[in-house]
């Protein structure tokens, strides 16, 4: 019985996140790492923001410009050399990139030449952020949340590794809530809005202030018409944020960005983490129409609108109408869980790229623990720590020392015997 559970478990992999310094990418990176985990690979995590503050304060130098942006340069040189004496020491089967992670030309091309397996998740829109034109032909696999055009222009610069992978939610995080009553006069209201003030939602917005609408989020600075529905000051809102206020809120505003005024519902292609992120949480939300929509949702999951005349009028029939509202709150939550998490997209990720890189994931030269030859007593007692880690019965024995290394606090008896036999090994072997 032991030996087919141990057969039947999936391959434990090693995978390094590498998360940028800040912006929109670093939550959705921070869900990657706790899917994978969830998943029971080996996950290290390089801690970009943490380096955050001393980039910012090279802002501080009152240098010239030039010698600026040559700091900046040096700052990230020493930040994609951290990545790569990372990536030496854990020996990932992959490092995953989040859009703006601190990785030069020069690390990425370091790490192709190691043989190291390299994926990048660009989470953005490729029309406004172009950088991509320069990196994505060093990853090995480039995954994206749009289609169409940016597939034939990545293909035009050689890069044929190309993934379609939308945006998701974390269930574990992105839940329904019971918001007590202190949260719910902070966070609640009857129409919300939360993310970035980008010129399509300025202009969408004034007409809609009449139904008592919040805002939450950053970069909406020098609108005095808004100005005094903007929550918290202005300032960025946090994860565990979101969720209160997606909860708290009736009717969750979801227009996604466009900086063309003059095309307030631009009818574009990818889907923002939003609409994933309310939906999980079983709240209800108005979204405009996108053209990869029809592939995420089905009808009566999403509640559309697809212009501001239609968004004021539906906004006043649903505030009416909590019944509906409920309904499609139901029917969008089951379709994330059932298709839109981060598992999913994750193991999506994993199964491209054993299907695209010949020979990945090599086999790494270490048994089983329960190659070993141990009295049944102590692997049973293994088998309650590899379940504990979240670890598959076949994990070999170098990734559970590995493991056992990650934990914080005090080392039990049977963590301590591992690595001594991890050190004995070693020395035996020398």
């Amino acid at each position: 019985m032991l030996k087919e559970k141990i057969m039947n478990s999936k391959k434990v992999l090693r995978i390094l996140v590498v998360l940028p310094l800040y912006g929109g990418s670093l939550p959705v990176g921070r869900f990657c790492v706790a899917a994978l985990k969830e998943m029971g690979h080996l996950v290290e995590t390089f801690e970009a923001p943490e380096f955050y503050d001393a980039y910012n304060a090279l802002d501080n130098l009152k240098v010239t410009s030039d010698r600026h942006q040559y700091l900046q340069n040096s700052f990230l040189q020493v930040l994609s050399q951290a990545v790569l004496a990372k990536t030496e020491t854990f020996e990932p089967d992959m490092v995953l990139s989040m859009a703006q992670a601190p990785l030069t030309h020069q690390a990425l091309k370091r790490l192709r030449r190691d043989n190291v397996l390299t994926a990048m998740w660009f989470v953005e829109d490729f029309r406004l952020f172009t950088y991509w034109q320069s990196f994505a032909p060093l990853y090995d696999i480039f995954a994206v949340i749009q289609k169409d055009h940016f597939f034939d222009k990545l293909k035009d610069i050689g890069v044929e590794n190309t993934l379609y992978l939308p945006l998701a939610a974390h269930p574990e995080f992105h839940r329904p809530l019971d918001i007590n009553s202190i949260d719910t006069r902070k966070y609640g209201s009857d129409v919300s809005f939360m993310g970035a003030g980008y010129p399509n939602r300025r202009m969408a917005f004034r007409t809609l202030i009449h139904h008592g609408l919040k805002i939450w989020g950053s970069e909406w600075e020098g609108d005095h018409v808004l100005d005094k529905y903007i929550q918290l000051g202005g300032r960025r809102v946090s994860s565990e944020e979101c969720v209160k206020i997606f909860n708290a809120t009736k009717i969750n505003l979801n227009l996604h960005s466009s900086i063309n005024v003059d095309n307030i519902v631009s009818d574009g292609d990818f889907i923002n983490p939003r609409t994933f992120e309310i939906a999980a949480c079983g709240a209800f939300q108005l979204v405009d129409r996108r053209k990869l929509m029809p592939e995420a949702f089905k009808d009566g999951e999403l509640a559309y609108f697809d212009n501001l005349k239609d968004l004021d009028d539906k906004i006043s029939y649903f505030l009416d109408h909590p019944e509906e509202r409920k309904s499609y709150a139901e029917k969008g939550r089951k379709r994330v869980l059932a298709d839109h998490t981060y598992v999913i997209r994750m193991q999506t990720l994993i199964n491209f790229a054993t299907e695209k890189i010949l020979g990945w994931p090599k086999e790494r030269e270490s048994d089983t623990f329960f190659g070993q030859d141990f009295p049944e007593d102590i692997k049973n007692n293994v088998i309650q720590l590899i379940e504990k880690l979240g670890l598959p019965l076949s994990v070999n024995f170098e990734d559970l020392v590995s493991a056992v290394r990650m934990q914080h606090g005090e080392l039990s008896p049977l963590d301590t015997a591992i690595l001594f036999l991890d050190e004995w090994k070693k020395t035996y072997k020398r």
